[in-house]
């Protein structure tokens, strides 16, 4: 009798699984349908239905499911209504075609294909004739055509060549310490990417949570490319925008952009994972003044807590914080303080019973609130899909951090990360009709944190802005906080590798990005240490940071000579600060990043995806910067564009187009600067509160074409530029004239400079000319 029952079990086992062991792919099928529908259209297909709607000329979006979709949901965009509207459709038996003032999209019927053009008819993307959009269970796939002269950059945070042909990825953001030069997945999901092909360019956000990958002809004999998710939806947005530049202002457009950065984060900020009392603050802090090295920012990671609480300080090491703060801030120092989701599981913790009382985290299905352990120990995790949740967040920073006057909010381990690194996927998170299990909400979980950090922390600064830094992101990221690369290593590899990936991120729309300077784990030789300080400079954000188990890092322990040297690389740095607050001002306005790979400017030169010129990249619009490790003096450079370029030390002349072998003295990493460029510079100053000397630089570079450059200013701590108080000039220089002319002044702001100095370069016997007033009409010199 006991075998027969077993013999039963496993029949009805087996047969209960028949169809799941032995699954096919299923397929989108014919349109059976068309209707219009909310300013696009609807198509019922045989196997799935799909909505195709206009968000401007050049934005289209598709959204594909098995069934009528009764909901609509985007952790990357705040609004989701369509604003664009077709100006045109054809359809007949064969095919649909939808017009924009920009685009035509033509669906074929049978099957259900999508295809984008050009107003010109030339082909910018298409569905795989034989496959289209698939499911495998819930999995959902969109296969593409792959042009045989096509190349893919984006993707974000991605190890490899900035040439994604022929990878494969993976977005599941993770906790990986000590990552390795080709690891993937890292610590942020950011599905955005470019393609260009044919001097033409067009760009795809896929916009859903879950696991997802994309393969840009990997291992299909390079005739297809695909991309898909473990659930959900098939729900992106193509760009057909004419340049790079186009489909990242657009994508910005939709996932939002950064807000200016408050001034002070900019500066260099030194951070290390050991400081551990208020004593050693105030030393390094005084330390720095003393040595007259710039420093804006301490950095205190998670040894300040008390006991790894969140919102809390250890009473025995930080007598007065609020003290402390005060003396940091008389010498002109902000502090930056980290934060981790986890909440210790610890009676009369007021964050713990806050959030057990309200209901605020993250369940096993049976009602069980999820325990991991981190820092702290066994932690609860909070629920940040819920509106509430964030709130209390954002709101448990007043007493701890906003009161005592930190203004820098630092999110780690927010993947989310804990020991054994993986959470279990079917933790629920939300409630209603936002209820979802990790699966959708992993990747998300880090943008919803800062959210919650950046909203909570900007209500509470009254009008000051809040600096806020994240490891893991999610599409939209750019709009509350800068993002860092997470867990490097002190190596040379790493630190090309850095780059690679900040520039990955700026084109991929995140535009305040860094890395930690030296390695986070390892310690770099002094000459490692100083060429990567010397990069650094031309790094959005500007940190120092290391782990407790490796050598202190402070830029005086390195030698006398080396301290010179690094002194010399800070106040570069904010020499430049006018040059980059301006750059700032560009991407808050159109999107661009600051760190720009060369193919977003020069995208048909083939040189700029050359592995040999691929870690270049352009910092701001005018300045070209060449990263080279710290074990070699010499570099082969390659000059992109029609147009010459100076070596920013010397003034050394090279020709656009070409590549040469060019020194690269540690004291000197190779930086030219466009030949017709504007760039403001500043005199030094020991920290961004500082008022300065008054006196502002132009350096104007000669050139044979005409060029326009944009200056910046507001008072870099409060939303008061969104109400009119800022300074703008539209500078132009003439090369037919030997004139700039700064435009009359925008804005109501009173410029702190009261100087303007003009600065010639490449012209003959031209020096730097004789400062004038710096007056608001406009005003025109004579080079």
């Amino acid at each position: 009798m006991k075998k027969a029952l077993a013999l039963l079990t496993i029949v009805f086992f087996t047969t209960k699984n028949f169809a799941q062991m032995n699954r096919l792919s299923e397929q989108i099928g014919n349109v059976k349908r068309v209707q219009a529908s909310n300013a696009g259209y609807a198509f019922e297909l045989s196997n799935a239905y799909a909505l195709i709607h206009p968000y401007n000329a050049t934005t289209i979006r598709v959204r594909v499911s098995k069934t009528k979709p009764t909901t609509d949901h985007s952790y990357a965009i705040d609004n989701l209504a369509p604003t664009g509207k077709f100006i045109n459709k054809e359809e007949n038996d064969k095919e649909v075609k939808l017009f924009t003032d920009s685009l035509i999209i033509t669906i074929n019927k049978n099957p259900f294909r999508v295809s984008y053009y050009n107003k010109s008819q030339q082909l910018l993307n298409a569905d795989e004739d034989g496959l289209g959009i698939s499911w495998y269970g819930n999995n959902v796939s969109c296969y593409k055509k792959l042009h045989k002269d096509e190349k893919f950059i984006g993707l974000g945070e991605k190890t490899g060549n900035i040439n994604r042909r022929g990878n494969h990825y993976v977005h599941w953001n993770s906790d990986i310490p000590g990552y390795a030069l080709n690891a993937d997945p890292l610590y942020s999901t950011i599905p955005f990417f470019i393609g260009v092909q044919n001097q033409l360019t067009y760009g795809i956000f896929f916009d859903n949570t879950h696991k997802s990958y994309f393969n840009f002809g990997g291992g299909a004999d390079e005739e297809l490319y695909h991309f898909g998710a473990d659930d959900g939806e098939m729900n992106y947005y193509f760009f057909g925008g004419s340049t790079v530049e186009k489909i990242i202002f657009d994508y910005t457009s939709l996932t939002g952009r950064s807000p200016m950065p408050p001034l002070w984060s900019l500066g260099f900020q030194q951070s290390r994972w050991g400081y551990d009392n208020q004593e050693q603050f105030l030393t390094v802090a005084k330390t720095f003044r003393e040595k007259k090295m710039p420093a804006d920012v301490i950095v205190s990671d998670i040894n300040y807590m008390d006991n790894y609480k969140v919102f809390t300080w250890n009473q025995n090491n930080f007598a007065s914080v609020k003290g402390m703060l005060g003396d940091l801030k008389k010498i002109g120092f902000d502090m930056v303080t980290i934060i981790d989701p986890g909440i210790k599981i610890e009676k009369g913790y007021k964050a713990y019973e806050e959030g057990v009382t309200k209901n605020y985290f993250a369940k096993y299905p049976d009602g069980r609130k999820y325990v991991g352990h981190v820092w702290p120990g066994r932690c609860h995790f909070p629920d940040f899909v819920k509106p509430a949740v964030r709130e209390w967040w954002g709101k448990s920073f007043k007493d701890a951090y906003v009161t005592n006057g930190v203004r820098g909010f630092w999110n780690d381990m927010n993947e989310p990360a804990a020991w054994g690194r993986e959470f279990p996927n079917l933790i629920e998170f939300g409630e209603g009709t936002d209820k979802a299990t990790l699966y959708k909400v992993k990747n998300a979980y880090g943008l919803l944190m800062s959210k919650a950090t950046f909203e909570g922390t900007k209500a509470l600064m009254n009008g000051q802005r809040p600096f806020v830094l994240t490891r893991a992101a999610y599409s939209g990221i750019q709009k509350y906080s800068a993002q860092w690369t997470g867990d490097n290593v002190s190596s040379d590899e790493h630190m090309l590798l850095g780059f690679r990936l900040l520039n990955s991120m700026g084109v991929s729309g995140i535009p305040f990005t860094g890395m930690d300077i030296g390695g986070f784990m390892g310690n770099p030789s002094p000459d490692l240490f100083i060429r990567w300080m010397s990069l650094g400079i031309y790094s959005p954000l500007f940190r120092n940071h290391t782990h407790i188990g490796y050598n202190a890092r402070e830029p005086w322990l390195f030698g006398e000579y080396n301290t010179n040297t690094l002194r010399t690389i800070l106040e570069q740095r904010y020499k430049l600060l006018p040059y980059l607050y301006s750059s700032f001002y560009q991407s808050h306005q159109t999107g661009l990043p600051i760190n720009r790979m060369l193919p977003i400017s020069y995208t048909n030169e083939e040189s700029v995806y050359n592995e040999k010129f691929q870690n270049q990249f352009l910092f701001g619009e005018n300045i070209l910067v060449c990263p080279v490790e710290s074990n070699k003096q010499t570099l082969q450079v390659y000059f992109p564009g029609n147009t010459n370029w100076y070596r920013l030390s010397n003034d050394k002349m090279y020709t656009g187009s070409t590549s040469e072998y060019i020194e690269a003295p540690l004291t000197d990493v190779p930086v030219f600067v466009k030949a017709g460029s504007i760039v403001p510079m500043q005199n030094v100053v020991q920290n961004t509160k500082e008022k300065g000397d008054g006196n502002l630089f132009l350096h104007v570079y000669k050139g044979h074409l005409s060029s326009s450059y944009t200056y910046y200013e507001d008072d870099g701590e409060t939303y008061d530029y969104e109400k009119g108080e800022y300074y703008k000039r539209i500078i132009t220089y003439s090369p037919t004239t030997n004139k700039i002319v700064l435009g009359k002044k925008e804005g109501k702001y009173k410029s702190k400079f009261e100087k303007l100095t003009v600065v010639p370069h490449g012209f003959e016997d031209k020096k730097q000319l004789a400062p004038v007033a710096l007056k608001d009409e406009e005003t025109t010199i004579e080079l």
